[in-house]
């Protein structure tokens, strides 16, 4: 963290930091900084215009070092101010007609302030109308005429009296002018819109505004704070239309890039005498800022305004050159917008412009502009800056002394930018934020896979759900863009340390499904931006937080049921802490248990276990997934062993409930009369004279299970998972642990394991040491019809998570209440009832996977063959 950060503003110091334009800037000259390792940087901001001559101008320091030498005073209110004097009349003399006083200020924002009291003041009217998208400042008066919601609410702003209506539509300004007579003060208005995107209204827009106040006893009031003192080419943007407002705002170029100063010039009737004795400043008008400004204006109209004819034909160069590369990529920029030298680059924020790229979530959230004005600087050496209110628009704003050659540097950097942007590949667009020496390395070709837009149709009957996702890992990014490949493990922790705090819950794709029972449900699935370890070592408020706001997200697009996915559900505490936020959600537990006992099932019976035989563990069974797949594995395995958490004070009294409940169960079997599996827990049970009658309270079957555990073993618990883990034949996990808990040395010769758990629990290296053990990727479902998901989530093509299923299964029964949440949601009912809807609508167990990729035959004919050699 820098001092800037710390001391000064600490969340704009952390957004600088983390897109890298936090430059240590050290020296200024000319048309370029240089930063603190030496760096040059080709300088098109220009502090937004205040910048006339650039950096450390020499003839602006001559001024102030002759004002030095002087020893004229600087502060000498109440008194005539003769350097204030001298440049009001310059001001006046080259202002357009008609202005004939000039109030001075510190700022725009300031100057702005000035214009309101003034219009006030000389009306008698309270009314300020300005125009939607402008940018008149940040003071309260100022900030109210802004039209920007998202500046003024944390502010009280606008305060009363203050409207808004379009920008560049005279008939709009026309409209509401009649509609409240003898309201308005005063209509502000900038001849280019500056933050709102360098927006140029229709030609005539100007001239038709001040013939319409005029008409209505509306002073208009010009905010020419960017545009004016040469910006545009002219002196005054103004002087395209010929108009002269009834009060002019200046300020920015108006102090040389050197000292604060604004100014604001009026007619003689707009002048009051009550404004000119209640309005003053104590450092407005101060004699060194006042001879700054004189020597500005000397500059800019000496030899007939010679560096005006120089804006105008470098802003032509500049303007020409961005046109042909608009010509060049045109998905990628929309316009080129302004005049002179504040020119605007407009780039396309849709996100189909940057398919299957994670650029086309930035553009989507309108960050792409930040990216690309950090690429710039970093990559090119070029400095630019995005619009406040124009999120899709950079602005060129350069000193007005910018070279043709400086010109060309700009162009060339630009161009650069823009076939990188081109490839559309975001490992190499942002690799400069992961390494500096990335921008030196070759990046494989990206090719984004065509993406399927599915679409509600808005039928009644459709259901619609949504379902939230989060990157597992690290190396879980590629899911969401494959250009991600190209990075490390270090590089995208880089990456995503800084992604992360920028990006916004996002839709990464969408689906529909048709069922055997043909019901359709419409659905969409939402990224959190945060990794597992994240979600771990966030506060849990803050991470509940995020979670609601994709809920709400969710909630606002149409869902009327939300899934949780991975550590989602974790972190809201098996959804319990999110089941009040306006949309029924579900853990999708009831399923994942289904789905996993029928994987376990089906490879026992691919592989001819004799289940009469078979120790089943499960590991996690405190749980609410591990208890649900404990119950059902006793309807066909003889014994079991639940395996808690270590760390949980708790976990053997949890244990001892998951037994009794599985007792309870097989009583309840029993008593019904149900078929028995022969060599199953139920078929031992049912000659067990001590095994309490199934109407019985839990307390007698946590009793039994005391005693069973010790005469008949049918179900032992246990904390300590590698004391026990070699004695099971089947192994399952269903943990929200992120660690790698069962690895090739507690795990017995030919077992069976199902790992449930997302991240999973099974440790990578099982799979070259132990050729004889059959891993299954557990909780993976064919959706019916395999239709498309819009994002593979790392299967094929119509394959999903068992909770996902769940999410989709509810949909279609239009089934929208709480599901699955907690440890009491996923039960018996639960369960079987998502396995008979499951069935009804198609779903089924997908073809085995093993370590995130289908299990070949290949594969699978050598682990018969490693199996027969383990005996």
């Amino acid at each position: 963290m820098n001092s800037f950060t710390e001391y000064i503003n600490p969340p704009l110091g952390r957004l600088l930091e983390s897109i890298k334009i936090d430059k240590n800037y050290v020296r200024g000259d000319g048309c370029y900084l240089y930063d603190d390792a030496g760096n040059r940087y080709l300088d098109c901001i220009a502090a937004y215009g205040a910048l006339p001559f650039g950096h450390n101008p020499a003839e602006i320091w001559e001024a102030i070092e002759r004002f030095r030498a002087s020893g004229e005073p600087s502060f000498i209110q109440p008194s005539a101010m003769t350097a204030a004097a001298a440049l009001a009349e310059k001001l006046v003399a080259v202002a357009p007609a008609g202005l004939e006083h000039v109030t001075f200020a510190n700022s725009g924002a300031e100057a702005v302030e000035v214009a309101i009291k003034l219009c006030r003041a000389a009306t008698g009217r309270s009314g300020i109308l300005a125009t939607a998208n402008s940018f008149h400042g940040k003071t309260l008066g100022s900030l109210s005429a802004t039209g920007n919601r998202g500046y003024q609410a944390p502010f009280g702003a606008p305060v009363g009296g203050f409207h808004h209506i379009p920008f560049g539509d005279a008939r709009a300004l026309e409209a509401e002018l009649e509609s409240k007579p003898g309201y308005y003060a005063a209509f502000i208005v900038e001849p280019i819109q500056g933050e709102g995107g360098i927006v140029v209204p229709p030609f005539g827009y100007l001239a038709a505004a001040k013939e319409i106040c005029a008409a209505h006893g509306v002073l208009l009031v010009l905010d020419e704070v960017q545009t004016g003192l040469g910006r545009t080419g002219t002196l005054f943007a103004c002087e395209a239309e010929g108009v002269a407002p009834d009060v002019l705002v200046l300020a920015k170029a108006l102090g040389g890039g050197i000292m604060p100063i604004g100014a604001c010039l009026c007619t003689a009737a707009a002048y009051s005498e009550t404004f000119g004795l209640k309005h003053s400043s104590t450092f407005a008008g101060n004699s060194l800022a006042c001879r700054v400004g004189l020597q500005v204006l000397e500059i800019l109209t000496r030899e007939g305004g010679r560096l005006l004819a120089e804006v105008r034909e470098k802003g032509e160069l500049l303007r020409s050159g961005l046109m042909k590369l608009q010509e060049r990529y045109p998905h990628l920029v929309c316009s080129v917008r302004g005049r002179g030298l504040m020119l605007g680059l407009e780039f396309n924020l849709e996100r189909d412009a940057y398919p299957g790229s994670l650029l086309g979530i930035m553009a989507e959230q309108e960050l792409l502009t930040p990216a690309i004005s950090s690429y710039l600087l970093n990559v090119e050496r070029i400095r630019v800056a995005p619009t406040l209110n124009g999120s899709a628009v950079i602005r060129i704003e350069p000193p007005l002394t910018i070279t043709a050659a400086q010109c060309r540097e700009a162009l060339a950097g630009i161009e650069n930018m823009l076939a990188c942007l081109n490839e559309g590949s975001t490992a190499r667009f942002l690799s400069y934020l992961v390494s500096p020496k990335n921008n030196e390395r070759r990046f494989p070709p990206f090719k984004p896979e065509p993406v399927e837009r599915t679409v509600p149709t808005g039928d009644a009957g459709e259901g619609r759900f949504a379902f939230l996702v989060h990157p597992l890992d690290l190396q879980s990014y590629h899911q969401f863009d494959r250009s991600l490949l190209a990075f490390s493990e270090a590089e995208l922790d880089r990456l995503a340390g800084k992604f992360n705090e920028l990006i916004e819950r996002f839709v990464i794709a969408s689906t529909a499904i048709t069922s055997a029972a043909g019901k359709r449900a419409y659905g969409e699935f939402i990224t959190v931006p945060r990794t597992t370890e994240e979600f771990l070592h966030m506060p849990r408020q803050e991470a509940l937080a995020e979670l609601k706001e994709a809920v709400a997200l969710a909630k606002n697009r149409g869902a009327r049921i939300v899934g949780l996915g991975a550590y989602t559900s974790v972190v809201s505490r098996g959804g319990l802490y999110l089941k009040d936020e306006g949309v029924p959600v579900t853990t999708g537990n009831s399923y994942t248990v289904v789905s996993a006992v029928e994987a376990i099932n089906t490879a026992m019976e691919r592989l001819q276990v004799d289940r009469h035989t078979v120790t089943a563990a499960v590991v996690g069974a405190a749980g609410s997934i591990g208890k649900g797949i404990a119950l059902l594995l006793s309807e066909t395995v003889p014994r079991l062993i639940l395996i808690g958490n270590p760390t949980n004070k708790e976990s053997s009294r949890r244990l001892l409930s998951v037994a009794a409940e599985i007792y309870r169960y097989q009583a309840a079997l029993l008593s019904q009369g149900r078929p028995l599996k022969p060599g199953s827990m139920g078929q031992i049970l049912k000659s067990c004279a001590a095994l309490p009658p199934a109407g019985a309270p839990l307390e007698a079957f946590e009793e039994f299970a005391q005693q069973a555990e010790r005469q008949y073993r049918l179900i032992e618990f246990s904390t300590a998972i590698d004391a026990v883990l070699a004695r099971a034949g089947v192994v399952v996990s269903a943990t929200s642990s992120t660690g790698k808990l069962i690895h090739a040395g507690n795990l017995r010769p030919n077992a069976i394991v199902c790992d449930i758990s997302r991240p999973a629990n099974v440790s990578e290296a099982v799979d070259a040491a132990r050729p004889d053990v059959l891993v299954i990727d557990g909780g993976v479902i064919e959706v019916p019809g395999t239709p498309s998901l819009g994002w593979d989530f790392g299967f094929e093509r119509g394959l999903a998570y068992a909770c996902m299923a769940e999410t989709m299964i509810l949909a279609l029964e239009q089934c929208y209440k709480n599901f699955s949440l907690g440890s009491s949601g996923v039960n018996l009912e639960s369960i079987l009832l998502t396995r008979s809807w499951g069935e009804k609508h198609g779903f089924k167990l997908a073809a085995f996977r093993s370590f995130n990729r289908p299990l070949s035959e290949e594969r699978w004919q050598k682990l018969l063959l490693a199996r027969r050699c383990a005996g």
